[in-house]
């Protein structure tokens, strides 16, 4: 039964209904659909956005067709370039939970509080929110950094506790971990053949911190890696491929396990690009050369939530 409450008085003011609104619910209830809230635009950053010039960070904002508080990759992660030149440093001071960084050229330290350790080419480490990190080159050295920064802001949420402590996966433990993988019995058979970075914190989802996920992966020469999906955005770094290595991009299948109409991205060494969230999106390799592919995502909270869906084309 339905139980209707009394109307307010006449002459009766109630600030906290102000803000009250109400929306017939079929539709209000898909936004995209409805054209309130724009899809995550296909977009990709070329590596000539930080191979020369001073020590600075380069957003890779899509803030503006997002409609969001920027800088902004996706709704809740910003992904950058850093370019720290030799003998120099950059602070990074996000308000956000995780931060993740791997190391395409150079070398230096990170200091964070209490902690300070090496960084190289080829490195991954992950840094907590809630203090600042000092980055040092001795040699020029450039990353990609991606933080969960735009949640945050989305949230209204400041003063964070730290989850983790920073952590370090050296280039060498990685890309062992990583060929492992890829030497095992049936690996041409798996959908991908990648390594996803964990921390002993986040037992539940295996990811790299508690919102977000680094995976390592490798296309082998001549290879197609079929279709996936899942609701997380992907900030996808290439690693290492050369001309003829490529990503299709599309929302359907057809029955065959085939992208419809798909959108096409092109490889180059030290590129990023967006692979929307819920979007199929297949490899391949037409080389005789090995690429290698780091997808940055929320896949850590989107696993936590029990909401990645993530699926497989057969």
């Amino acid at each position: 039964m339905l139980t209707m409450m009394s109307p307010t008085l006449a002459g009766e003011s109630d600030i906290a209904t102000e803000d009250a609104q109400y929306f017939e619910y079929t539709s209000s209830a898909n936004p995209i659909g409805a054209k309130l809230i724009s899809r995550v635009p296909f977009r990709s950053f070329p590596p000539s956005l930080y191979a020369d010039g001073a020590t600075r960070v380069v957003p890779l904002d899509l803030s503006a067709e997002l409609g969001c508080a920027g800088p902004a990759t996706g709704p809740g992660l910003s992904a950058s370039f850093l370019r720290i030149n030799a003998g120099e440093a950059l602070t990074v001071e996000p308000n956000a939970t995780s931060q993740v960084c791997y190391v395409i050229s150079g070398a230096g330290t990170v200091e964070q509080g209490r902690t300070s350790f090496p960084f190289a080419m080829g490195d991954f480490f992950t840094l907590p929110g809630g203090a600042a990190a000092v980055l040092s080159a001795e040699v020029t050295a450039t990353l990609y950094y991606v933080n969960d920064a735009p949640l945050l802001a989305y949230l209204g949420t400041t003063g964070v506790h730290p989850r983790f402590a920073p952590t370090r996966y050296p280039a060498a433990k990685a890309q062992a971990a990583l060929r492992d993988v890829a030497e095992q019995p049936n690996a041409d058979r798996r959908n991908r053949i990648s390594v996803l970075m964990g921390n002993a914190n986040f037992p539940q989802t295996r990811t790299v911190t508690h919102v977000l996920w680094a995976m390592f992966g490798i296309v082998p020469p001549n290879s197609v890696q079929k279709p996936h999906r899942h609701q997380s955005i992907a900030l996808d770094f290439i690693a290492g491929g050369n001309p003829g290595v490529y990503t299709l991009v599309g929302n359907e299948l057809d029955s065959d396990g085939n992208i419809v109409n798909p959108t096409r991205v092109d490889w180059e060494t030290g590129m990023a690009f967006v692979t929307p969230p819920g979007y199929w999106h297949a490899h391949f390799n037409e080389t005789n050369e090995n690429a290698y592919v780091i997808p940055i995502q929320d896949a850590g909270l989107q696993t936590y939530l029990r909401t990645l869906d993530i699926r497989f084309a057969v």
